[in-house]
């Protein structure tokens, strides 16, 4: 009985997040249409609906049925993969992301009988609790650059192939940074669990010992998420539209599900290791870690409207000579300070 109502349960929180964050994907393409409308002095999506709502219902139902074209493509089951394996990589991380303190209670009675929901955590607001979760979410996030690579290169198509080639450099020249810049937090907090990282920010948030390391966390993650200054794998004036020039109808839906579902995931890995995560008064605690994930969320619509694209190049010197040096100066004053404090 006992293993039903946790397999019933755990289903419940996977459906549930999926939908919310499904949902959430779709309204975030609506807000970053209708806030770059209001800054560039323009209205945005004004027609499908009141105020636009219905917006992204009408772009689903367009390219579902969108015609699929069919190129002579150098492997077409690779041209085919990609998409879902760049959007399963976005999606999965938050299946170890703490987006509440409880959503069930923590005894329930089934038949008579009393289970108890704290044995695999169950009643928690995280559907699987690991105890590696950074390094889960780290590795799971980076599978989706492979798929951009297989799309790429099994366009056939020689700019798609230089968009999936830019983004293993961005990768690698970012990653390192981002990777040292959550050693901080981790460091500070003692642990790899989020849950127990957000606990710990119960009276302050790490932001507050970690501004460096918030700060270089957020600009990598704008790199991991392709996003304006660094969507050099995608830029339209060197590469027409990247590595997805050759995708159309749901295929090329899945790729821009994949990219808001990556900003989606990063803020809210911020939110969690540097902002308290649920954490907040009066209000549920999962209506602190949406409010938190959606501020995130404008700030990148928020720099795209202000900042250009920078070069390739640029990047490049960013990464090495900039993100990395500061990262890794992070990590040791973090470590002095642990050992002056005792």
């Amino acid at each position: 009985m006992e293993w039903i109502v946790y397999a019933v349960l755990t289903l419940a929180k996977t459906a549930l997040i999926l939908f919310i964050l499904l949902t959430a994907v779709a309204y975030a393409t609506l807000m970053e249409r209708k806030v770059l409308g209001f800054m560039q002095l323009r209205l945005g999506p004004n027609r499908v609906g009141p105020w636009g709502l219905l917006q992204p219902l009408a772009d689903g139902v367009k390219l579902f049925f969108k015609e699929d074209i069919a190129l002579p493509v150098s492997e077409p089951r690779l041209y085919a993969l990609a998409p879902w394996v760049t959007a399963v990589a976005a999606l999965t991380p938050f299946a170890a992301i703490p987006f509440a303190d409880t959503i069930f209670p923590e005894t329930v009675t089934v038949f008579g009988r009393t289970v108890d929901l704290t044995v695999y955590g169950i009643h928690k607001g995280v559907i699987a609790d690991l105890p590696g979760a950074v390094l889960f979410i780290l590795a799971i996030s980076s599978l989706s650059t492979y798929g951009v690579v297989l799309g790429g290169w099994a366009s056939d198509n020689r700019y798609s192939l230089l968009g999936g080639i830019r983004v293993t450099a961005q990768m690698i020249s970012y990653e390192l940074s981002l990777g040292m810049a959550v050693v901080g937090v981790l460091m500070v907090a003692g642990s790899m669990r989020l849950t127990e990282i957000v606990e710990a920010q119960s009276r302050v948030p790490f932001v507050v010992y970690q501004p460096l390391g918030f700060v270089l966390f957020l600009t990598a993650a704008f790199a991991e998420a392709c996003r304006t200054p660094f969507d050099l794998i995608e830029c339209e004036n060197e590469l027409v539209a990247g590595y997805h020039t050759e995708y159309s109808s749901m295929k090329f839906a899945l790729f821009q599900l994949a990219e808001y579902a990556h900003i989606i995931t990063v803020s809210a890995v911020a939110v969690t290791l540097y902002l308290g995560g649920w954490q907040g008064p009066w209000l549920p605690s999962g209506a602190w870690f949406a409010l938190k994930t959606g501020a995130l969320v404008f700030f990148f619509i928020w720099v795209r409207a202000t900042y250009p694209r920078v070069r390739f190049d640029q990047l490049m010197h960013f990464g090495w000579k900039v993100l990395l040096p500061l990262s890794l100066a992070n990590v040791v004053a973090t470590g002095c300070l642990l050992m002056m404090w005792g």
